[in-house]
């Protein structure tokens, strides 16, 4: 059988002759290799990492800044989870806020979780947990609910907790 040229490149059968079948659009063939199970294997659970991002995904919106973004100027609302790989300065209030190693946020948050690994500059208003990695830098305005600082991690400025009472030691 003599197959033409189609639109786009696609080979077409002679008119008059059957199309050749092709597989259903959701079939294992249209598949990532990774999601067709192996005959006789059993499933392999999700790794640690990706479960924890699968579970991140149902829980609401997600904003990530990734490396080498500078996102300047704006104003973050109606995000549960900023993500800052790059550099942010904004104001923002949401759920939680995770600052990469690399990562910088400058300006104003208002969240219920914070942990930063990089490093935050400005107001830092946190309802719940703040966690400062070995990593992280805090510096200015910081009023937070519960506070757990790393061996390294450093926090400078007017720092208090959200009943106005001076943490111990802080500078």
């Amino acid at each position: 059988m003599r197959y033409s040229e189609g639109l786009f490149g696609r080979k077409e059968p002679p008119r008059g002759a059957a199309a050749p079948a092709s597989p259903a659009p959701h079939s294992p063939a249209h598949a990532p290799l990774a999601a067709v199970p192996r005959a006789g294997s059993p499933p392999t659970p999700p790794a640690p990492a990706e479960a924890a991002h699968r579970a991140d995904e149902g829980s609401g919106s997600r904003l990530i800044v990734g490396p080498n973004i500078k996102l300047k100027g704006v104003e973050i609302d109606d995000c549960d989870t900023l993500v800052v790989e790059g550099r942010v300065e904004a104001t923002m209030v949401s759920r939680a806020i995770q600052i990469a190693e690399h990562g910088a946020f400058k300006g104003s948050a208002d969240i219920e979780v914070a942990e930063i690994r990089g490093s935050f500059e400005g107001e830092l208003t946190v309802r719940g947990r703040l966690v400062v990695h070995a990593t992280g830098r805090v510096a200015g305005k910081v009023r937070y609910g519960k506070l757990l600082v790393q061996e390294g991690g450093e926090i400078t400025g007017e720092v208090g907790t959200l009943a106005g009472r001076a943490a111990p030691g802080a500078a």
